[in-house]
C-alpha cells in the first residue's frame, strides 16, 4: 500500500470535465463488457455504472499532489502528535479484548494492527468520501495509469458482485483506497476477512473485520509471531559503521560497534539479527529493526511509515 493523502468530499459529488466526459460512455461500455465476461451480474453492473460521470476533483487531486520532502523528525511530528498517541492508547484499551483475540488468531502483534489503523485512517475517522467506483473509473479513463486503475475497477466490481458492500457504501480515497484499513480493491480481495461471521467482509464499519483484515495482511506477509518490529537504540556520536535496513548483523556485532539499547544497556541476546536504521542520518534518532519491520513495509514500502506504525503501536500499550 502507498502512503495516501486522503481528500474528503461529498460522496458521488462531481463536476464533469466536458472534454474528458465526451468519450466516457464508450469507455464504460468496454468496462461493462469486461465485467460481464468476468461473471459480474448485470444488476450489479447497472447499479455501479449507470449514470456514472468522471469526477474532476479526483483528477485535480491526482494531478496536483504536493511534492515535498520531509525529514524523519518532521514526518514523526506530523503523523505522531501527542493527540494520536493518546488516541491509540484509548482505542487499544476500549478494543483490547477484540484486538487480543485477533492477534492470537492470526499470530500478529495487535499493537501493530492499531498502529496501521491509526496511520491509515486516524482510527476510522478519515476514510475518504469518494465513490470508489467513480474514482477508479475516472483514473482508468484518464489514461496515465490506465491498466492499473482499470484492473482495480474490475476488482471493485467483483467485490460488489460478492455482496460484501453496495456501490453507495463503497467509499474511500480519491485513488480508490477503501475503508478504515485503506485497502485497494486488489488488497481487499487477497486479505479482507469476515471475522465477525456475518457473511460480509466489512472494512468500513465492522471493527472485527477491520482488525482481522489488517492482521491477516500482516500474517500472510510473513509476520513472525512473538518477535518485535524494532527498538530505539543509542549510537556513538562518532559512529561511521554500516546502516540501512538491509545491513543485518547479530546484536553482538552491533554491540562491538558501540550500539546499545536506548537506556545504554546491553542487549539481552546477542544472536538475534537486526539492521541499524538512521532515518535522519548520523546524529538523529536510531533504531534497530528486525524481520517484522520489513513485514510492515509490505503494507507501505517506506521506512518512515514502518517506523511510525511501530512507534504508534508500542505507544498504544
Amino acid at each position: 500500500m502507498l502512503t495516501r493523502r486522503l481528500a474528503l468530499a461529498a460522496p458521488f459529488a462531481f463536476a464533469p470535465l466536458p472534454a474528458l466526459a465526451a468519450g466516457f460512455a464508450s469507455f464504460l461500455a468496454g468496462v461493462r463488457a469486461d465485467a460481464r465476461r468476468a461473471g459480474v451480474r448485470e444488476a450489479v453492473i447497472d447499479d455501479a455504472l449507470a449514470g456514472l460521470q468522471p469526477n474532476s476533483d479526483v483528477l485535480r487531486l491526482d494531478r496536483h499532489q504536493p511534492e515535498f520532502t520531509l525529514t524523519w523528525a518532521q514526518y514523526r511530528a506530523r503523523v505522531l502528535p501527542g493527540s494520536r498517541l493518546a488516541a491509540a492508547r484509548v482505542h487499544y484499551s476500549s478494543d483490547g479484548a477484540l484486538l487480543a483475540e485477533v492477534g492470537t488468531h492470526f499470530g500478529v502483534d495487535p499493537r501493530i494492527v492499531v498502529g496501521i489503523w491509526g496511520l491509515e485512517s486516524g482510527f476510522g475517522a478519515n476514510t475518504g468520501g469518494f465513490s470508489v467506483v467513480q474514482a477508479l473509473a475516472t483514473l482508468a479513463y484518464d489514461g496515465r495509469r490506465a491498466e492499473f486503475f482499470r484492473g482495480e475497477l474490475m476488482n471493485a466490481l467483483r467485490i460488489l458482485n460478492a455482496g460484501d458492500i453496495g456501490a453507495r457504501g463503497m467509499t474511500g480515497s480519491y485513488a480508490g483506497a477503501m475503508g478504515q484499513p485503506q485497502f485497494m480493491p486488489s488488497a481487499y480481495l487477497r486479505y479482507a476477512v469476515d471475522y465477525d461471521g456475518d457473511g460480509r467482509r466489512d472494512i468500513w464499519t465492522s471493527r472485527p473485520d477491520i482488525f482481522g483484515s489488517v492482521a491477516n495482511y500482516l500474517a500472510r506477509s510473513g509476520w513472525r509471531r512473538g518477535e518485535p518490529w524494532g527498538q530505539p537504540v543509542a549510537v556513538p556520536p562518532s559512529y561511521s559503521g554500516p546502516s540501512g535496513r538491509d545491513a543485518m548483523l547479530a546484536l553482538s556485532e552491533w554491540e562491538r560497534l558501540g550500539v546499545r539499547r536506548a537506556d545504554g544497556g546491553k542487549f539481552s541476546r546477542g544472536d538475534v539479527h537486526g539492521a541499524l536504521v538512521l532515518p535522519d542520518g548520523a546524529g538523529g534518532e536510531a533504531f534497530l529493526v528486525y524481520w517484522n519491520f520489513h513485514v510492515i513495509r509490505r503494507y507501505n514500502p517506506s521506512d518512515f511509515y514502518a517506523l511510525a506504525v511501530g512507534l504508534l503501536g508500542y505507544a498504544a500499550a
